[in-house]
């Protein structure tokens, strides 16, 4: 998952694509904006005067028109759990849960935390043995659950986010992409992507042949640097290519429903337009006319026309970036809701939900034992 796919940054004036004449043809998603009707290209670099230009012409208040029905109608159920809706309290047992996170994973150091969850709920997740000594789960990735468990009220928690998500068969709650797991996370959420947004660029440049080779976007583009006294991090040249072009490629791995991962969202947190090919609803998981679909065209010459097209249309590509000016999420709103920012609470709210029915269920059996005369 962390091994990015080849990420290809286009476009105009360097690579050869077929040529745009007064029309291309038509994507089969309606998501995807016209064009304007002027056959005469408008190139362009600076990302401010063609965000001038869309206000003048379009707006945001024709873009959430537009897009009105992404506002109230929300996620598909079978695409998104509902992370930030009303939980009945009475469901959870306990009032403190903590969650001891074993063995090496990629979860981030950053979020061990004491956390204020719903219904008062306190949820402690660390990766510390000290700060959890008595933890009321343990949580594996990298390794299964034991099968025999250490103490008698204490959860196995299990997390698969890879394509081939399945679980370990050892675990009470399962954590994976899917919403028909007992848990689902995204990619979509600040946790995962701190301290790897830097320097936003507001001109697009034409492609540089990968920027010049592996770790080299710094040398070209000294303005991202973070911090000149620290070694810069893959991540580092990454964010900082991707925020210099127009578009970005973003290939999963694996083509399968719900499979979103910081493939897509990098791209979008580094203000480019990503070009993406993977999981078939991925419209589900991101804000409305925010990427553009390659399963959508019926060749890879009628994606390369479409895109070189944009290219030289300011307006038009002004759009996909019209959501997050005018604060149209859309189902990414529910994103963000399922994403590891919340992770630490629904794993702990699952946790005293757990124990709930497990106490519910003995008490049933036990009452099966009580004679009453």
């Amino acid at each position: 998952m962390f091994g990015f796919a080849l990420i290809i940054l286009f476009l105009t004036g360097f690579l050869e694509f077929p040529s745009a004449k007064l029309s291309i043809p038509s994507p089969k998603n309606s998501n995807f904006l016209n064009l304007s009707n002027s056959s005469t290209p408008e190139p362009f670099k600076d990302l401010f005067k063609s965000f001038k230009k869309w206000d003048s012409q379009v707006g945001c208040a024709q873009f959430r028109r537009k897009h009105r029905d992404s506002l109230t109608k929300g996620s598909k159920i079978s695409s998104l759990q509902n992370a930030e809706g009303e939980i009945q309290c009475v469901e959870l047992q306990m009032n403190h849960v903590s969650v001891l996170v074993k063995g090496w994973t990629w979860i981030p150091d950053n979020m061990d935390n004491l956390y204020s969850c719903r219904c008062g709920l306190s949820c402690l997740w660390t990766k510390s043995s000290v700060l959890a000594d008595k933890p009321d789960a343990l949580l594996f990735e990298t390794t299964t659950p034991p099968f025999q468990r250490r103490r008698v009220i204490h959860f196995g928690v299990y997390m698969d986010l890879e394509a081939g998500r399945k679980r370990s068969g050892y675990e009470d709650i399962f954590i994976s992409y899917h919403a028909d797991d007992d848990v689902q996370s995204t990619y979509a959420g600040a946790t995962f992507h701190n301290n790897r947004n830097y320097q936003l660029s507001s001109f697009k440049n034409n492609c540089l042949n990968n920027v010049g080779g592996l770790d080299r976007a710094l040398s070209l583009y000294p303005e991202c640097v973070k911090d000149p006294n620290e070694a810069p991090k893959w991540w580092d040249h990454l964010h900082c290519a991707m925020s210099h072009y127009k578009f970005v490629l973003a290939i999963e791995n694996t083509m399968t429903e719900s499979y979103v991962t910081e493939k897509l969202f990098y791209a979008l947190d580094s203000g480019a337009v990503p070009i993406y090919f993977g999981a078939p609803n991925v419209w589900d998981f991101v804000p409305p006319h925010s990427i553009i679909d390659g399963t959508q065209f019926s060749s890879i010459e009628q994606l390369a026309s479409y895109v070189k097209s944009l290219a030289s249309d300011p307006i038009a590509y002004a759009e996909y970036h019209a959501w997050r000016r005018c604060g149209v999420l859309g189902n990414y709103g529910k994103t963000r809701a399922a994403s590891l920012d919340t992770l630490a609470c629904r794993v702990c709210e699952a946790s005293a939900r757990l124990l709930k029915r497990a106490f519910n269920m003995l008490w049933a059996c036990l009452g099966g034992l009580i004679r009453v005369d």
